[in-house]
Parts: C-alpha cells; sequence; structure tokens
C-alpha cells in the first residue's frame, strides 16, 4: 500500500516538471516572438542633441523633444538630455520614437545689494531673486542705524547657484552710543521731552493721571527706570500729572 502511494506521488512530480517546463518554454517563445524586430533603448542622458540622434538613427528610432519639458540641473549640461521615454534598457521597434527632455543646465542668479536694508526686507528680497539667508552675525556699526545689513557675502553683483545661501551682517548700535537713563520724576514733562528729542530719541507712550499734591505736567513715573542703559532705538514712556477734576471730587 505505501510503495503504490509512493509511485503516485513520484508520478505527480514528475508530470508537475513536465508542466512547469512547458509553460517556461511556452512565455520564452512567445516572448521571443513579440520582441522579434525590437532592439534595447539606448542610454541617452547626458548626450549633446546631435549625439542623440545620431546614436537612435543608426538603430531606426526617431527622436522627440518633449515640448515645455525641458528644466535646469546642475549635472547636465546645458542642452544634454536629462530625462527619457522609454528609459534606458527597455525594449523598442525600429521605426519607433524615443521622447525626451532636455537640460537647462546650471540656473544661475545675481545676487542683489542688500546694504542698510532692515533684515525682514532682505529676507523677501533673497526669497525674490530665488536665494536664501544663511548665517546671521551682529556687528557693531559706528555709522548708520542699528539692525540694518552693513555686509553680505556674496557680494552684491555676484553669479551663483539658485536657493544658494547668502550670509548677512546686522548692525548693532555701537556700545558708545549707549547711555544710563536718568531719573525723571518729578520732572518737567516739557523739559523732558525737549531734551530727549533734540537728542534723538523717541518719546513713546505717554499717559496722564491726576496726582493730588503734584502740578500739572510733572512726570510720575518713568519707562526704562532710571540706570538702565538706554540706545537711541528704545522708546521712552512716561506717566505725566494731570490736573485734578474738582467737580469729580467733589461729587
Amino acid at each position: 500500500m505505501l510503495s503504490k502511494l509512493l509511485r503516485r506521488l513520484l508520478l505527480v512530480g514528475y508530470a508537475g516538471v513536465w508542466i512547469a517546463a512547458f509553460v517556461i518554454s511556452s512565455y520564452l517563445s512567445f516572448s521571443t516572438f513579440v520582441r522579434r524586430g525590437e532592439i534595447p533603448v539606448p542610454d541617452l542622458r547626458g548626450l549633446s542633441v546631435e549625439e542623440a540622434e545620431s546614436l537612435l538613427g543608426a538603430n531606426g528610432i526617431t527622436l522627440r523633444w518633449r515640448e515645455g519639458g525641458d528644466r535646469y540641473d546642475p549635472d547636465v549640461p546645458s542642452g544634454g538630455v536629462l530625462d527619457q521615454t522609454p528609459s534606458a534598457g527597455s525594449h523598442i521597434k525600429k521605426g519607433g520614437v524615443v521622447e525626451a527632455v532636455l537640460s537647462r543646465g546650471r540656473q544661475i542668479v545675481e545676487v542683489p545689494d542688500l546694504a542698510g536694508q532692515a533684515l525682514q526686507t532682505a529676507q523677501v528680497n533673497l526669497k525674490a531673486a530665488g536665494l536664501s539667508i544663511g548665517w546671521l552675525a551682529r556687528v557693531y556699526a559706528e555709522n548708520g542705524e542699528a539692525e540694518r545689513i552693513v555686509r553680505q557675502s556674496p557680494l552684491p553683483g555676484e553669479i551663483v547657484d539658485h536657493m544658494a545661501s547668502v550670509d548677512l551682517f546686522l548692525s548693532l548700535e555701537s556700545s558708545s552710543s549707549a547711555f544710563v537713563m536718568p531719573d525723571l520724576v518729578y520732572r518737567s514733562y516739557d523739559r523732558v521731552r525737549g531734551f530727549f528729542e533734540s537728542r534723538g530719541f523717541r518719546i513713546g507712550s505717554v499717559k496722564y493721571e491726576p496726582y493730588e499734591g503734584i502740578e500739572p505736567g510733572v512726570v510720575l513715573r518713568q519707562f526704562p527706570l532710571a540706570g538702565h542703559r538706554l540706545v537711541h532705538r528704545d522708546v521712552i514712556s512716561l506717566v505725566v500729572a494731570s490736573a485734578i477734576d474738582l467737580g469729580s471730587v467733589e461729587g
């Protein structure tokens, strides 16, 4: 009984091998029939137009350029083949067409002049030019406004790759332009304002509050506080005594 079962299994296995061999043979024969008259597509990447046309023409294949498909590529010179359809290694019949995309080469841009611009303005102008900000350093500037571009690398007018980075130097106000905030409390607001504005400082928020026993127009509080470091870009805020409304007090 066992020997009969083994013989049957061997017969089934033998038949399976023959069937598999037949399927493989049929596939190869069909594939050969289908590919009869076909040739492998050569790799055109990096070739010039003339070289690609000559290579394909020798094999009876026509080259056609994909209209509007050209694009920038730093690795393939301008006018060279960047991409192709069908791809290299696939098969095509003689008389067929290979469609190609040309390279525009490196995309280059001119570095704009950013001198004197605020950082935000410089960022916008760099983006518009197809560039980006590299590292940012702050340096003291003896002359000119603080927080402005005083130097850049690459320099204005240089030609660089698209999306290259530009390093910027942003000005800090010179340490010689820093002052110590004086005590303004109980001083005349008019005199305080005149003093600071004549020296290039800005008076910002001024709030008026009634204060019994203090004449109107006298400074009650200040910011920055007395003794703090003060530079020209700082805004000075004050609270000033106003006249007391006697009607509201009596009521």
